[in-house]
C-alpha cells in the first residue's frame, strides 16, 4: 500500500472517531438517564410540585412526621419502591420522593439544569410546609450528584450519598477512556466543586463491587471533601443491591436518626 493509501485509512479512520464523539455528545443524555424504566399512573402518587409549566409528581412517606427527609434516586429507580424500607428505618420522619423529569408520573425531559433545579425547588416547598425545622438529604447514584447540587445552595441538616461520585464526567471517561468525554459531557454533576463549602455531617456509603460508579471515582468524592465524612463500606455490594445489604439500612437509619 503506497502513502496515499496509507493516508486514506487514517483519513477514514480519524473521520470515524470524530463521528463516535459527535454521537456522544449528541445521545449523552439518551445514555444517562433512563426513564422509560420508571413510568407509573399519576393516581398512584400522593404528592404533586409545580414548575415552569411541568407537573412532577411523587410520594411522601409519614407526611404528619417531622424533621423531613429528601430522596433523590438513580437514574433508572423506580424510587416509589423505597417507602416500605423508608417508613420502618425512618418512622419519626417524613420523606419526600419526587420523581425526576420524564421519570414516574412527572411531565417534561430530563437534564441537569432541569433536575438540579426542581430538586431546589423541592426544598423550597418542603421548607415552607415544615417551617424551622431541619431538611436532610439523601442521593444514591445519579441522585447523589442532585443531592450536592442541593447541599451547595441550601441549608441541609445532614447529607446521605450513596454510590456516589466525584463527577459525572469523570465517571464517563473512566467507561470511554478512548473518548475525550471530560471535553464532551455537558451533564457533568461535578460533586466535588459543588460541595467544596459544604460543612456538614456527611454519611458516603460505597459499593465495594461497583461497575457502575467504580470505587476510585467514589474514594475521590470522599478525599475531595470539606469535612471528612463518615463512610460506611459494603465490600460485597455492587451498585443495584447495595440497599440490600446488611447494615444498609441501620446505617441510614442512625445517621438520620
Amino acid at each position: 500500500m503506497g502513502w496515499k493509501g496509507w493516508l486514506a485509512v487514517v483519513a477514514v479512520a480519524v473521520i470515524l472517531y470524530l463521528a463516535l464523539a459527535a454521537l456522544m455528545f449528541t445521545q449523552q443524555r439518551s445514555m444517562v438517564y433512563y426513564p422509560q424504566f420508571t413510568r407509573s399512573d399519576r393516581a398512584g402518587t400522593d404528592f404533586g410540585l409545580q414548575r415552569g409549566g411541568v407537573e412532577l409528581r411523587g410520594w411522601v412517606v409519614n407526611p404528619s412526621a417531622p424533621a423531613p427527609i429528601l430522596y433523590f434516586g438513580g437514574n433508572a429507580e423506580r424510587i416509589e419502591a423505597n417507602r416500605g424500607d423508608f417508613a420502618r428505618w425512618f418512622p419519626h420522619r417524613s420523606v419526600y420522593l419526587l420523581a425526576y423529569r420524564g421519570y414516574g408520573a412527572s411531565g417534561g425531559e430530563p437534564t441537569q439544569e432541569a433536575l438540579t433545579g426542581d430538586a431546589l425547588a423541592l426544598y423550597d416547598h418542603v421548607a415552607e410546609l415544615h417551617p424551622g425545622e431541619p431538611v436532610s438529604v439523601v442521593g444514591r447514584s445519579l441522585g447523589s450528584g442532585v443531592a450536592a447540587h442541593v447541599a451547595a445552595h441550601r441549608e441541609v441538616d445532614r447529607l446521605v450519598l450513596v454510590t456516589p461520585f466525584d463527577s459525572l464526567a469523570a465517571v464517563a471517561q473512566g467507561h470511554y477512556p478512548w473518548l475525550p468525554v471530560r471535553w464532551l459531557m455537558t451533564e457533568r454533576y461535578d460533586s466535588i466543586e459543588a460541595l467544596a463549602r459544604h460543612g456538614g455531617p456527611v454519611l458516603v456509603l460505597a459499593a465495594g463491587r461497583d461497575v457502575v460508579v467504580p470505587p476510585e471515582r467514589t474514594q475521590a468524592l470522599v478525599e475531595g471533601l470539606a469535612v471528612t465524612p463518615e463512610v460506611a463500606d459494603f465490600p460485597a455490594a455492587d451498585h443495584n443491591d447495595i440497599h440490600l445489604q446488611p447494615g444498609y439500612g441501620e446505617a441510614l437509619s442512625r445517621f438520620l436518626r
